[in-house]
């Protein structure tokens, strides 16, 4: 997620939803008869400190900028993907002794003055979703949000730190459109000013394919791979629901015009009109008021019209901003119940005018009947094929239901060796590294005679906990324990010859204790899931090559598995996100490990 310091410095880059992480952005619109094309943003608001004495510090921001380290955020991920365009335009002619790009900046310029509108060929697609152009007359990359290669596009430069590889722009209109630019596809008249969504206007199967290359680049980037060893990435899974998908948003408002002066004076701040109620507002710190999401689920969106009307009517009841919480809820019924509704209609989104009525759904032999929980810490509910989720509405699980059967499925084939490659001794042990509420221990259960979910979280813990025993399960086969994943090898006395393990850690990875045990354990396989797919590599480098001063089995310093497959999931359509799974076995050379010494 960007930093809030980088959102401020840097108007024109891509802006995370408050209280979301960044495989959580969004956007939100009326109808499909409203969508327009790409145009200007408008107006921004006074461009912060105009990009002059804040740059002077040697602050953490713009080390990263001034060359990319392996965080995996969003600036780092930019930042290597400038590089890389430049080294390969053979604009990159400043590098240190190592000559990694990790390392290498551009070749100072001359100072020159730059115009504030030109017009610009997007060459290449990042990871951020942003389009990226050679500036004409420097050795600059301009970044230009909304835009795709073959776009011919008039930008606006902002004002800001001019002695950097890359300048953050805006669109202001597409010139000439790209072969692969269908405006036609745009369902939402908010995109291109909302920051959530950017590939409305790519076909599915181009999102499908560039996200792909999002993997590729992050394992040709971040793992420390050399070129010719980086691994095959398979195609990725598309989610069955392109709009309509998403199970939670968390629209918000700001506080009162004139707050701090107002608590200054001792006075409680006042409204003077309802605040915009939505999400950030592209290349600004402004809210944008947005009506309706059209990738969010019919039940979030009857949800969310609930919620704007409730705080519009109680507006005096707050006396700062906050963060609304919109999350679907199912009921499942038996179509034999009496309780059964008589009559189903599958295309009916109901009224939200009083926010009673439910979205009622056919599925096969059951009936779910879908409502929109607005209390963060109320329950709900959550079917995954036929294992069963209750979480409170605030708290992480996936938030594209309709992708996560064959996401669950797909873990579930590999987590064990393929059937050509039977291990001796046999798999029996599964540990959840980072289990949240027990979605991978309860899935894979079935596959194992003991399972452990390992979670820092007490509130997750009860979650996973109930949700065993909603889904049947013994709790001497599967249990849950409350640690800190950095410390949880520590209790393990499986053995490790006979365990698999899977880790879903936030999106920053893994820390360098919890690496350096689960190398020193040596589980025979590890599938590695993440929704940020940079730090990933760069975990899964660490793995394969080895860390320093740690042993894995094939000496100190040296690596412990081998990759078997990797695979992206779109759990986002219509964003940058990708959802990563990477399958690890032991390397085929090392023996047996039965302790940590």
């Amino acid at each position: 997620m960007l930093s809030r310091a980088f959102q401020r410095a840097f108007r024109g880059s891509r802006q995370i939803l408050p209280g979301v992480s960044s495989s959580c952005a969004l956007i939100m619109s009326p109808s499909a008869a409203n969508a327009h094309p790409v145009e200007s943003n408008g107006t921004k608001k006074r461009p912060f400190n105009k990009g002059k004495s804040r740059f002077e510090k040697k602050s953490k921001r713009q080390k990263i900028l001034n060359a990319p380290g392996k965080d995996g955020s969003n600036e780092d991920v930019l930042l290597t993907d400038v590089l890389s365009m430049l080294r390969l335009q053979g604009e990159e002619d400043a590098s240190t002794k190592s000559g990694s790009i990790g390392n290498t900046v551009p070749a100072s310029t001359e100072p020159h003055e730059l115009p504030e509108e030109l017009e610009v060929s997007i060459e290449e697609l990042s990871s951020t979703g942003d389009g990226l152009a050679l500036h004409p007359s420097s050795n600059q990359v301009l970044v230009v949000p909304f835009a795709i290669p073959g776009d011919k596009a008039r930008v606006k430069i902002f004002p800001q730190n001019k002695d950097r590889p890359f300048l953050l722009t805006d669109l202001v209109r597409i010139v000439t459109a790209s072969s692969q630019r269908d405006d036609n596809l745009i369902t939402c008249r908010y995109f291109a000013e909302c920051s959530g969504c950017q590939f409305q206007m790519l076909s599915y199967p181009d999102q499908l394919a560039h996200k792909k290359r999002i993997i590729e680049k992050a394992y040709r980037n971040f793992s420390g791979f050399s070129s010719d060893s980086v691994p095959q990435v398979g195609d990725t899974i598309g989610s069955p629901l392109q709009y309509g998908y998403r199970t939670k948003l968390t629209p918000h408002f700001d506080a009162p015009p004139g707050t701090r002066k107002f608590r200054r004076k001792g006075e409680t701040p006042k409204w003077s009109e309802v605040p915009p109620i939505g999400f950030m507002k592209k290349g600004t710190r402004a809210t944008l008021d947005i009506e309706d999401c059209p990738i969010g689920t019919d039940a979030v969106r009857a949800g969310m019209q609930v919620e704007r009307k409730r705080v519009a009517e109680q507006l005096d009841t707050y006396k700062r901003g906050a963060t609304l919480c919109l999350r679907e809820s199912t009921e499942r019924i038996l179509k034999s119940s009496e309780s059964a509704p008589e009559k189903v209609n599958t295309t009916n989104v109901s009224s939200p005018a009083n926010g009673k009525d439910a979205i009622i759904e056919d599925r096969g032999q059951y009936i779910h009947k879908k409502t929109c929980i607005t209390d963060q810490n109320a329950i709900t509910t959550e079917y995954v094929d036929d294992f069963v989720f209750t979480n409170p509405a605030g708290a992480f699980f996936q938030n594209n239901n309709s992708i996560l059967p064959i996401f669950a499925s797909y873990i579930r084939s590999n987590i064990l060796p393929p059937d050509s490659d039977p291990p001796s001794p046999k798999v029996t042990n599964l540990i959840d590294a980072y289990s949240g509420s027990g979605l991978f221990t309860i899935t894979l259960s079935s596959l194992f005679e003991n399972s452990v979910g390992i979670e820092i979280s007490q509130t997750s813990i009860a979650s996973a906990n109930k949700n065993a025993k909603l889904n049947n399960l013994d709790p001497s086969h599967a249990t849950f324990r409350a640690a800190d994943a950095s410390d949880l090898f520590g209790e393990v006395t499986f053995a490790p010859e006979e365990t698999a393990v899977v880790i879903d850690p936030p999106r920053k990875g893994c820390d360098e204790k919890f690496l350096r045990q689960l190398l020193r354990y040596g589980p025979t396989r590890i599938v590695y899931v993440s929704c940020n797919v940079h730090t990933q590599a760069r975990d899964v480098g660490i793995l394969v090559g080895g860390m320093e001063g740690s042993d894995g089995g094939k000496g100190i310093g040296k690596g412990a598995y081998e990759i078997e497959s990797l695979q992206g999931f779109d759990f986002f359509p219509q964003t940058s996100h990708v959802e990563g799974v990477a399958v690890l076995r032991k390397s085929a050379e090392m023996g047996s490990r039965t302790s940590l010494d």
